[in-house]
């Protein structure tokens, strides 16, 4: 897979591992929307990255856009529940998230979407994940980022002030409460040289 980078740019190659998430940051946002982050969380980051850009089977889709069919600018891969993820950590990600959020979700995540971000070039456009129960009830998404850090946009549904978190080299990102119905996020396009992104998307049953 072309835009594997080496060395400091993806985090150290070590081995992969799990932090606490116990400093964990919380930050509310209103109408029942909040936002954790917890930078660092996955150790091992750059060895992670490596591993899922090589094994990974990406593909690239096609979407109607007004008059015309366009490529989606980034690479996919989606594991339902019944899905074996494609890392041992992905799984003890997904249970841990699991784990400390049972409180707040009322059930575990189940299913993970990966994005490949290979460049500046790749992005995606300001949405909530509201396709299935996403449109109508609180919910959570988790996303874990490996790779080099991009930002990642947050503002309020139908536009506003926005708010940015660079997020890579294992950190975690938390979208909760009422955030896919109320906010929208977006990682924008950059010209800027910036190395590769994987992001890695785990939601409840019934939520894309």
């Amino acid at each position: 897979m072309s835009g594997v980078v080496q060395g400091t740019l993806l985090g150290d190659l070590e081995d992969v591992g799990l932090s606490s998430l116990a400093s964990t940051r919380r930050t509310e946002l209103g109408q029942g929307a909040w936002v954790d982050v917890r930078p660092g969380w996955l150790t091992g980051a750059g060895t992670l990255f490596e591993r899922l850009a090589r094994e990974i089977p990406w593909r690239g889709e096609r979407r109607q856009m007004y008059d015309r069919v366009v490529d989606v600018p980034r690479l996919l891969c989606f594991y339902d529940e019944a899905d074996l993820l494609p890392d041992p950590v992905l799984e003890e990600a997904r249970t841990a998230l699991s784990s400390y959020y049972a409180e707040d979700l009322g059930e575990p995540f189940r299913t993970a979407g990966l994005c490949y971000y290979r460049d500046g070039r790749d992005s995606v456009a300001w949405h909530g994940d509201r396709i299935g129960r996403g449109n109508t009830e609180d919910t959570m998404v988790a996303i874990v980022s490996i790779g080099a850090p991009r930002p990642l946009l947050l503002r309020p549904r139908g536009g506003g002030e926005a708010l940015r978190f660079s997020v890579g080299l294992g950190d975690l990102l938390v979208m909760g409460g009422s955030c896919q119905r109320t906010w929208e996020h977006a990682v924008p396009k950059t010209r800027k040289t910036v190395g590769p992104r994987i992001s890695v998307q785990f939601r409840p049953r019934g939520v894309r």
